[in-house]
């Protein structure tokens, strides 16, 4: 029996991981690859992707690494070469890299708002920029996009970039698949609520609860309606729907996967 994405070939962008668990693209590239993709991972943290292709190792996988930042052009140029000179082509583009800054448009350094801008957005449309035309030459091919549900609803916290950052994501994902549906491409999006990642503990936590870990866990759990977090493998679940012939009549929308939150009354 063949996996669901058997001898694909996609793009993760990142990939690793800021500490133990499950990230969104770690735990994607790792699902993907025990589906049969071929995995091409990048990261700006060479340790971590390297991590992430180990565990693909183990389990028989094949994955690539590389090692980049996405929101610069030429590096996307590269690492998009990289990738055609590997494998010679691109079936799945999955674009993972996010990160939030607190502040609203009175008290954010502009150098900051435009900072969230290329690190949420600018990366998206880069990677789209250069990927797009291969699968269009092949006449098939899926991009996913992580957004969040901060780019629909607001989170109970000040961190104006990042939503208006992640609402355009998913606006851009509609766009792109209206553009090339008749091209055999789709595109959707994916919107994590609160989510159990590495980064609770590696960032959240000190910023919030003044490093209180297991205080903040207790707070996000009991913020979500089902009366806990989700983690990198719901994520990556998700994204494997999307990515595989199951999802073949599914472009231009988005899956929330939050635990009831968003339905919910707001924060």
């Amino acid at each position: 029996m063949t996996g669901r994405l058997q001898d694909r070939v996609a793009i993760i962008t990142g990939a690793g991981s800021v500490g133990p668990g499950w990230g969104n693209g770690k735990a994607t590239a790792v699902r993907f690859a025990q589906e049969g993709a071929r995995i091409f991972a990048v990261d700006l943290n060479p340790d971590a992707v390297e991590e992430t292709r180990q565990m693909i190792a183990e389990e028989g996988g094949t994955c690539v690494t590389h090692v980049a930042n996405v929101a610069d052009s030429d590096a996307v140029q590269a690492l998009v070469k990289a990738c055609m000179d590997e494998f010679g082509r691109i079936d799945i583009l999955h674009n993972n890299v996010g990160g939030s800054k607190p502040g609203g448009p009175a008290d954010m350094p502009e150098d900051v708002w435009q900072g969230q801008i290329d690190h949420n957005l600018t990366h998206v449309y880069l990677m789209c920029r250069y990927v797009l035309p291969i699968m269009e030459k092949q006449g098939k091919g899926v991009v996913i996009n992580i957004s969040s549900t901060s780019g629909i609803r607001y989170s109970g916290h000040v961190h104006a970039a990042y939503a208006a950052t992640k609402a355009a994501v998913i606006q851009l994902s509609r766009i792109i698949a209206l553009q090339y549906a008749k091209k055999g491409i789709r595109c959707n999006t994916i919107l994590p609520g609160l989510m159990h990642t590495p980064m609770v503990e590696a960032r959240l936590a000190g910023d919030r609860t003044g490093g209180d870990v297991e205080k903040i866990i207790a707070e996000r759990n009991a913020a979500v309606p089902m009366g806990f977090m989700g983690d990198g493998m719901d994520t990556a679940n998700a994204a494997l729907f999307l990515a595989s012939d199951e999802a073949r009549f599914i472009t231009a929308t988005e899956i929330v996967v939050d635990g009831g939150r968003s339905a919910a009354s707001p924060y």
